[in-house]
């Protein structure tokens, strides 16, 4: 297949790189060319304009900061414009909320561009290890044109109902990630204020019912204060944070903890640990 990547940031990249060691000829483009052009020597061409990556393409990949973005490349960029003619399917897979997508499905309508909605659960390594998590929702014969790129970039892919239903799941799913990494926080602050040593905490939890895999992820950053590399970026994690809110909102429906949730990553930003991984929420 011919895959275009539009988005080479620290998902599409090696995204990118796995489509390629699949034997499916990659283009790509970045709005900052320098970080497509680490992609060069993967055998992976790299495009000076987003039309010249999508031209030709089966299936055209955006992974993409945040719906603004998607929206400026995809319409005013003129993706879809090319796209109307080449019968390739948009793969919609960065996070951007419900009304993002709903703006995402009509301009795709308005020109018969089949759509494929598709976040994917996962950070760095799992994306670098094609071990991510595929949400996959759309009509069936655009997922089956799309499955070679979830079979190349991930480890699993779970088929939904129309385009929309993928991403209401991963605002769920971000939710309750949040909801997690700020209890993991909390806790081990708790521990330290009253003397109890954090990694017995860990060690307590670890392997059993009460211990998720992602405590130990993000524990010991948290008791060591090491926040860097990042993985997830502290800022995306305060953008998927209004998504969540967004999405309650829209539907009459209140959350407690999320809120709060939102404001400790707001501070640990202020704090400037925007860059830093999502265990910096810990410094909120």
């Amino acid at each position: 297949m011919v895959v275009a990547v539009l988005g080479t940031g620290i998902m599409g990249a090696p995204m990118a790189r796995n489509l390629r060691a699949a034997g499916h000829d990659v283009r790509v483009w970045n709005r900052t060319r320098e970080k497509a052009e680490r992609l060069a020597g993967d055998g992976i061409a790299v495009a000076a304009a987003p039309g010249e990556a999508v031209r030709g393409a089966d299936v055209v990949v955006t992974m993409l900061a945040d719906a603004a973005a998607v929206h400026g490349l995809l319409v005013d960029g003129g993706v879809l414009d090319a796209l109307r003619d080449d019968g390739a399917v948009l793969c919609q897979m960065s996070t951007i909320g419900i009304a993002g997508m709903e703006d995402v499905a009509h301009e795709c309508a308005t020109r018969a561009v089949p759509l494929v909605d598709a976040p994917v659960l996962g950070t760095k390594q799992p994306a670098e290890q094609g071990q991510l998590i595929v949400l996959a929702a759309g009509p069936d014969d655009a997922l089956e044109r799309c499955a070679p790129v979830f079979a190349a970039v991930g480890s699993r892919t779970i088929r939904l109902g129309e385009a929309g239903t993928a991403t209401r799941l991963k605002l769920v799913l971000n939710h309750w990630l949040l909801a997690l990494v700020h209890s993991l926080a909390e806790t081990i602050d708790l521990a330290e204020a009253i003397d109890v040593d954090p990694r017995t905490f860990l060690e307590t939890i670890s392997g059993g019912p009460l211990g998720p895999a992602y405590a130990d992820l993000k524990g010991g950053p948290m008791i060591e204060r090491r926040f860097e590399p990042a993985s997830f970026p502290l800022a995306l994690a305060g953008k998927d944070a209004d998504l969540v809110l967004e999405a309650a909102e829209r539907h009459d429906h209140a959350l407690g903890v999320l809120p709060v949730v939102r404001e400790r990553v707001a501070r640990a930003i202020e704090r400037g640990h925007g860059d830093d991984d999502l265990a910096a929420l810990f410094c909120g």
